[in-house]
């Protein structure tokens, strides 16, 4: 009898320590994806370029205060146009010439700076 005690605790005790094993390995999982989620602030005069920080605050250059940096799907595209304008959100080949598709950066020639 006392060894099916014995039996019965050791399995008890593997379990847990497995169920709690398990539930450490998904928070460390979550962990990178949060911090990499952060909300970002970045000056609105660039005077540093893009260097960002993670509170907000006053740009320690010109003093303007920091504004949230909203992030930018990226978009790729075939680099001979044989789709014409037509984007994707991953990276891939083009169904139609095969080639690697590239990213597609933002196009700035239709404003009057």
């Amino acid at each position: 009898m006392k060894s099916i005690k014995m039996l019965m605790m050791a399995a008890l005790t593997i379990v847990s320590v497995s169920l709690f094993a398990q539930d450490l390995s998904k928070q460390n999982a979550k962990e990178p994806t949060q911090k990499s989620e952060q909300l970002k602030y970045s000056c609105p005069m660039k005077c540093e370029g893009d260097k960002t920080y993670v509170k907000p605050g006053k740009c320690p250059e010109c003093g303007m205060n920091l504004k949230k940096v909203e992030k930018i799907a990226k978009s790729f595209a075939c680099p001979m146009k044989c789709e014409g304008d037509k984007t994707y959100t991953k990276m891939g080949s083009c169904p139609k010439c095969g080639m690697n598709l590239k990213e597609k950066k933002e196009d700035h020639s239709g404003h009057n700076h």
